[in-house]
């Protein structure tokens, strides 16, 4: 069976228009998908949201604030000091923004609750939503994300100074930027994904980068300081999948959320970095139906332990 995105639309959520798009059964049970900084929702790839749809979910996915087509701030952007460090300076928004942003979504597509999903930042967004509008939530899937606990997932300098790195004007030489962070952050188990990521790099090329919304969307993360205690709150069934060679939210950022939420199941995958490979994509997507599929009792199969799943 063959699967489509429907066309790109746009939510009007006042301040804020999110472009989204949708894939499978209008009536399926609706899965939101929230990426991380600065990456678009076209990152989110038709492969693995079609193991999705298969399962019979309504994908929703979308671009984030101040990325992709969706609204840019006009607010100055915060200086370096205050950008790495979340001083309150320039503060344009927080991830408890962007996590209203998910609810505003849901109103305008007239729905109660839904699936959540993020990886990295989109994984802390999903992290705010769930403890800022549990009864929104029906599961809970958090993909190489930390809680702000610095001290527990603090990236390898090699790792952090290349995403900082500011990224050429240029479309070509851009790609060619994305391509080394990728090189340095994603998966050293599986290689060979140039050609691909360089496709994706160009594509959100043409969609609209905006290098200040970068920058304000890293403030709002480092702004918003650590969840830990906040995200006792959380009451959906939740799965958070990390890569054991995560150079950028290290091992002990996944460790940390999961700890930090009640019945959480913690999936280290071996060999994935800060990306999700075709090669990872049965395992995660498969934990991920498997977490929404199960009771919202909090009560879930190996909570409270790492369990290790071969991509």
């Amino acid at each position: 069976m063959e699967f489509a995105w429907s066309e790109e639309r746009f939510a009007d959520l006042g301040e804020i228009q999110l472009c989204y798009q949708e894939m499978g059964d209008p009536e399926g049970e609706p899965m939101v998908l929230v990426m991380g900084l600065g990456t678009q929702m076209i990152h989110w790839e038709d492969g693995f949201c079609e193991l999705l749809v298969r399962e019979g979910f309504r994908v929703i996915r979308f671009d984030n604030r101040d990325i992709g087509r969706s609204s840019k701030l006009k607010r100055k952007p915060p200086g370096a000091l205050a950008m790495l460090t979340g001083l309150p300076v320039n503060v344009a928004y927080t991830l408890d923004d962007m996590a209203d942003d998910v609810g505003g979504l849901l109103d305008a597509l007239e729905l109660e609750s839904a699936h959540v999903v993020g990886a990295s930042m989109g994984g802390m967004i999903a992290q705010v939503f769930g403890y800022r509008q549990p009864q929104r939530v029906r599961s809970l899937g958090l993909i190489m994300t930390g809680a702000g606990k610095r001290i527990a997932s603090v990236p390898r300098l090699r790792a952090l100074g290349t995403l900082l790195r500011e990224a050429p004007r240029d479309r070509e030489r851009y790609a060619d930027h994305v391509v080394k962070v990728f090189n340095a952050i994603g998966s050293p188990a599986f290689s060979g994904q140039e050609e691909r990521i360089r496709g994706h790099a160009l594509a959100a090329y043409d969609r609209g980068q905006s290098r200040a919304g970068v920058a304000r969307q890293l403030h709002a993360i480092n702004h918003s300081g650590d969840r830990s205690r906040k995200l006792r709150g959380v009451r959906a069934p939740t799965v958070v999948i990390h890569g054991t060679d995560d150079p950028l939210v290290r091992p002990g950022g996944g460790k940390a959320v999961a700890a930090a939420i009640p019945g959480a199941r913690l999936v280290m995958v071996p060999g994935m970095g800060h990306d999700l490979p075709p090669e990872v994509w049965p395992v995660v997507a498969g934990e991920i139906i498997a977490n929404a599929r199960r009771p919202g009792d909090g009560h879930l199969p190996d909570a409270g332990r790492a369990v290790s799943v071969a991509a």
